[in-house]
């Protein structure tokens, strides 16, 4: 195995690849060492997003909208609401 200092030695991966700045400007992730913390972060938001949009999704059906309906008789009742397209 050669020693980082020998001639001929390439280091793995895309940061010792013969690239141009545009390239390295528009594909940064490629180039950089990966962020612990910052994956953390954003991992945990975006749990927390989807986490968010399940729980709304399943809170919906609790919260139907109802109003007072009167029948042709007179009586009185609970209606949920409706939409025309229904």
């Amino acid at each position: 195995m050669a020693a980082p200092g020998e001639k001929g030695f390439r280091a793995p991966g895309l940061r010792s690849a013969q690239s141009t700045t545009l390239f390295r400007a528009l594909n940064p992730e490629l180039f950089m060492k990966p962020n612990i913390p910052v994956m953390a972060f954003g991992l945990v938001t975006i749990t927390l997003c989807v986490g968010y949009l399940g729980y709304m999704h399943a809170t919906k059906d609790n919260d139907q909208q109802l109003y007072e309906a009167i029948d042709s008789e007179g009586e009185s009742y609970m209606r949920r609401k409706t939409s025309k397209w229904d």
